[in-house]
């Protein structure tokens, strides 16, 4: 198992630590409930240093990112950050991940359990002059999250970090560390920044170090996995390998928004189209009105009829009841629609509703 460059932080303040994609990681700390608050009252820090990234440069950079992903590349500016999907020449959705405009050259943030599966299916679409460059063991990633996340960092850059617009970079230093600043987040918070930086440990200690001292009287929080999940599936952002994967296209998966068929050619295109002209089972969200959590896998049931399955299912901290998403089938998939989930022999009774579950 790999560790990253907080590891020893992450052991000295008596996180649970998991498997996770390859890596050692913190589950929790205190709690996952305590965390998730810290990042919607005030600001958390997650080590995300396992996720990957690659380097994509030549003179058909541009034309190769345009070809594997499905959002519109030639909307990015040098300094804009674009959420996007990769997928197989049958829709079936191979990744989703960020795409950095670099300037003169293109950054690709991916999931860390699909490192080696996305670089595999990239080299294996090369045309041109393209080159690949995995960065991830080279690269620390921290995610600070929550409103009082831009006073906790201004401290420690003279970036004017009120400047940089959501889904937007710059090149900077933080605690005297040369990184990238970007205005990005897994958790639904609008003030949220990552930072990338040098893997060395004790750089990336010492960066630690001065973000939680910076924070301190926000009382900044370590966050973990655990609360990285339940937040993100407060706004129904998607999972990979829970809500979305290879068997799914960005249509079914309620990812229409990131997918441009006018753009030009594009992996997995016709069948997108196709799913546009005549929409079948929806990625959609759940209330569930009993004290038990829906969980990946359970069936969904309409009276006697299975309409669908469960991809992600939480306690809501914030709203104090039980979510989830699942894919419906056609006809059943509309807001506002009861249904049922099987729970071991017992159905318990769930309404589809509109997401993000919370507002703002």
């Amino acid at each position: 198992m790999k560790k990253t460059a907080f590891y020893n932080i992450h052991k000295s303040l008596g996180a649970k630590i998991v498997p996770f994609a390859g890596y050692e990681m913190p589950i929790q700390y205190e709690g996952i409930i305590a965390e998730h608050k810290a990042v919607r009252e005030s600001v958390g820090v997650f080590d995300v240093s396992h996720m990957g990234e690659v380097e994509v440069r030549g003179k058909d950079a541009f034309d190769f990112v345009q070809r594997i992903t499905t959002n519109d590349v030639s909307k990015l500016a040098m300094g804009d950050v674009q959420y996007s999907a990769m997928c197989l020449k049958d829709g079936g959705i191979v990744d989703d991940l960020l795409v950095y405009n670099m300037g003169d050259h293109f950054m690709l943030v991916i999931n860390a359990s699909n490192i080696e599966k996305d670089i595999k299916w990239m080299e294996e679409n090369i045309s041109g002059d393209v080159t690949l460059e995995n960065i991830s063991d080279e690269t620390s990633l921290l995610a600070v999250q929550g409103k009082n996340s831009i006073h906790t960092l201004q401290k420690i850059t003279d970036v004017d970090l009120s400047a940089i617009e959501y889904y937007k970079f710059v090149l900077g230093k933080v605690a005297g560390q040369d990184v990238i600043i970007s205005h990005t987040g897994y958790t639904g918070e609008k003030i949220c920044f990552e930072i990338y930086s040098s893997s060395d440990v004790e750089k990336s200690e010492a960066l630690w170090n001065a973000i939680f001292e910076a924070g301190k009287e926000f009382n900044i929080k370590p966050v973990g996995l655990g609360a990285r999940d339940t937040l993100r599936l407060e706004y129904a952002f998607r999972l990979y390998g829970n809500d979305m994967d290879e068997n799914y296209n960005t249509i079914e998966a309620g990812l229409g928004w990131i997918t441009k068929p006018d753009k030009g050619e594009f992996n997995g295109k016709e069948r997108i189209l196709e799913e546009k002209a005549n929409p079948g089972k929806k990625l959609v969200g759940f209330l569930l009105d009993d004290r038990m959590i829906a969980r990946h896998g359970q069936e969904v049931y309409s009276g006697d009829k299975k309409i669908g399955i469960v991809t992600s299912g939480s306690m809501s901290p914030m709203l104090n009841k039980n979510i989830g998403l699942a894919y419906i089938d056609k006809g059943f998939n509309k807001i506002g629609s009861p249904i049922e989930i099987l729970l071991r022999d017992k159905k318990l009774k769930a309404t589809i509703v509109k997401t993000p579950f919370l507002e703002g």
